[in-house]
């Protein structure tokens, strides 16, 4: 973590410290906005929403009238930009109560795991998932009888921090705790870094949240997820 920076500073803004910080090898653009390479992830972000040079900066990385997603945007957008869909949100963080612990049974996916994990976030929906995704941090899954079934990973990593994401479970393995496993084996190689472990949710999510909850992990903000369109 940047020394002038507190772990307050960096998850208020995670995207960009990530961006600009462990992942500027996967970001592309300058100024005042980033973006992960598309293959990576289609997350954006900007230095601060309230900086106009920063949104002319988004504009120009991306091109004109193209919907690109920004959380937290305000509710004034400078002139020419449109809102799209928005999401209301929580951003979790880990407690001291969190039990974190390998697992066993779970392995380290790759490049060769990709077109399953494709197959199994594209089956569960948790969330956006590329091709490089993968490259962001470690992804653990769990497989029955070769087949991947349950998964989940490091995304976001802004510096002192790692958010634990594509946490989900084909529907015919559900209930048996392999989502439990694998966040807390996720957040084992996050504290074995000497970095605090958090996350995100849809607030409408209410049956994730609860799990993330009895984890131990405590709701430290709410959030806007969101799209914007960019000047035709």
């Amino acid at each position: 973590m940047h020394p002038d920076l507190t772990l307050d500073d960096v998850l208020d803004n995670p995207a960009w410290f990530s961006l600009t910080g462990v992942h500027a090898h996967l970001s592309e653009g300058s100024g005042g906005a980033r973006r992960f390479r598309p293959t990576v992830s289609p997350f954006t972000a900007l230095r601060d929403v309230a900086d106009l040079d920063a949104w002319a900066d988004l504009a120009a990385l991306v091109g004109p009238g193209v919907q690109v997603p920004v959380t937290n945007a305000p509710e004034e957008l400078p002139d020419g930009w449109v809102r799209g869909w928005s999401l209301p949100g929580v951003q979790m963080v880990a407690t001291d109560a969190v039990a974190d612990a390998p697992d066993e049974e779970s392995v380290v996916l790759g490049a060769d795991d990709v077109p399953d994990m494709l197959a199994l976030t594209g089956r569960t929906e948790p969330g956006p998932f590329a091709p490089e995704t993968y490259l962001m941090g470690t992804y653990r899954g769990i497989r029955r009888d070769g087949r991947l079934v349950a998964m989940a990973g490091e995304r976001l990593r802004p510096g002192g921090a790692t958010e634990i994401s594509a946490v989900c479970t084909d529907e015919e393995v559900r209930g048996q705790g392999l989502a439990t496993r694998l966040v807390l084996a996720v957040a084992h190689g996050i504290r074995e870094r000497g970095e605090v472990p958090f996350l995100h949710a849809s607030a409408q999510n209410e049956r994730a949240i609860r799990l993330y909850r009895s984890l131990g992990f405590e709701v430290r903000r709410t959030v806007v997820f969101g799209t914007v369109h960019t000047p035709a």
